[in-house]
């Protein structure tokens, strides 16, 4: 593939509980920065790929797509895209193989989703759709439940530690106190993780991520229109794509998500690169177990060793592979469509070295990576610094 595809601009919003601002101003605040980020206009825009989960659920609002570009005055295709959590990141992807094909030039990427107009009950089920409803939801399994059976099994396999769970959620809210719009910038410790609210054994209201109001933006364009726009190019070297069975039972291990392992697979041949060549990395810590799975199926780490890469601090910012630089889905909230768009968003800030405090040294290479549901879905992007 001889076409090469860059992210030249990203906009987003505070991430957090909005009492005062509906969902089409989150969307529009963060896409209006992205377009001014990338010093381009409206009319230059070819094409649109919106993330959303379940704007039908979460505030009665369908038809998503052409909301948001009416919002902007743009006439163009708008496609809403939808795979539970990893909309966002999927819609970088349609827009990137857009690019990549020659069809478009330039393209927003836009994901946002307003979460709080309901109650904790009714944001639970509606997430619970991402699951096998026949199969789990039917029987009153949510994704707490889920995930701690993934956690358990991994704590039996392995010897992960209780305390190496909590040591995810203190890192990354470390992070999220150098990062503007986090919904919860503050410390908190290993014992305030341990002794915080029951949820579903062994995780705690600590080790999970919360409900979210927010919005994400980037544009992506081809190699030809970036170098006019910046001297700072960052390529979209390579992106992958995976699914799995929905029903966790149906999985061939509960301590792996394979699809992102084959999603990985796909990114690191496309870019060229090993996961030992990648220098930060935003991976999908929905719950605390889901970031030591990550980054062992992503090979930064041997399966099983992922707890004690934790624990030697090799994810913190100045540890071998920074993770969740931004503070993750844990501190800097998950706001479900945009939560892939903002890791790409991070991963971009961070190769520009435009991070601020939380600037990982002389980054050149970077990973999101983004999961639906349980782990039926999984997108991987590497990005890389062209300069």
């Amino acid at each position: 593939m001889a076409k090469k595809v860059c992210v030249v601009g990203v906009g987003l919003t505070k991430f957090g509980e909005h009492w005062d601002r509906g969902f089409r101003e989150l969307a529009i605040e963060a896409g209006v920065k992205a377009i001014e980020d990338a010093g381009i206009s409206g009319k230059d825009i070819d094409a649109m790929y919106i993330g959303n989960m379940s704007g039908g659920r979460f505030i009665g609002q369908e038809h998503i797509a052409s909301l948001i570009a009416g919002e902007l005055g743009l006439n163009i295709p708008s496609t809403r895209v939808e795979a539970a959590c990893a909309s966002g990141g999927l819609a970088v992807r349609q827009a990137y193989l857009a690019v990549l094909s020659g069809k478009h030039d330039i393209v927003l990427v836009g994901g946002v989703e307003k979460m709080t107009d309901l109650s904790t009950a009714d944001v639970t089920t509606t997430l619970a759709g991402a699951a096998d409803q026949e199969w789990e939801g039917y029987y009153g399994a949510t994704f707490p439940g889920l995930y701690a059976l993934m956690a358990r099994r991994h704590m039996y396999e392995y010897g992960t530690t209780r305390e190496q769970l909590a040591l995810v959620a203190v890192k990354n809210h470390e992070n999220a106190t150098k990062n503007p719009i986090a919904q919860y910038p503050f410390r908190i410790t290993v014992e305030d993780v341990i002794n915080s609210t029951p949820v579903a054994e062994p995780l705690n209201l600590l080790d999970c991520s919360p409900i979210t109001d927010g919005a994400a933006a980037v544009i992506v364009c081809s190699e030809e229109v970036a170098k006019k726009l910046t001297d700072k190019l960052v390529y979209i070297a390579g992106s992958g794509h995976a699914t799995d069975t929905l029903a966790l039972h149906d999985r061939e291990s509960l301590t792996e998500i394979k699809a992102t392992r084959l999603a990985a697979k796909m990114a690191y041949e496309e870019a060229g690169i090993r996961p030992r060549d990648v220098d930060v990395a935003e991976v999908h810590d929905c719950f605390t177990i889901a970031e030591i799975m990550a980054i062992e199926d992503l090979g930064f780490v041997e399966k099983g060793k992922g707890g004690k890469f934790v624990e030697d601090g090799e994810t913190k910012l100045d540890g071998s592979i920074p993770v969740n630089t931004s503070g993750g889905l844990k501190a800097c909230g998950h706001p479900v469509g945009a939560t892939g768009v903002k890791q790409i968003s991070e991963i971009v800030l961070q190769l520009r070295g435009e991070a601020g405090e939380r600037q990982v040294k002389d980054a050149r290479i970077g990973l999101a990576h983004n999961v639906g549901g349980s782990g039926a879905t999984a997108v991987v992007h590497i990005l890389e610094r062209g300069w």
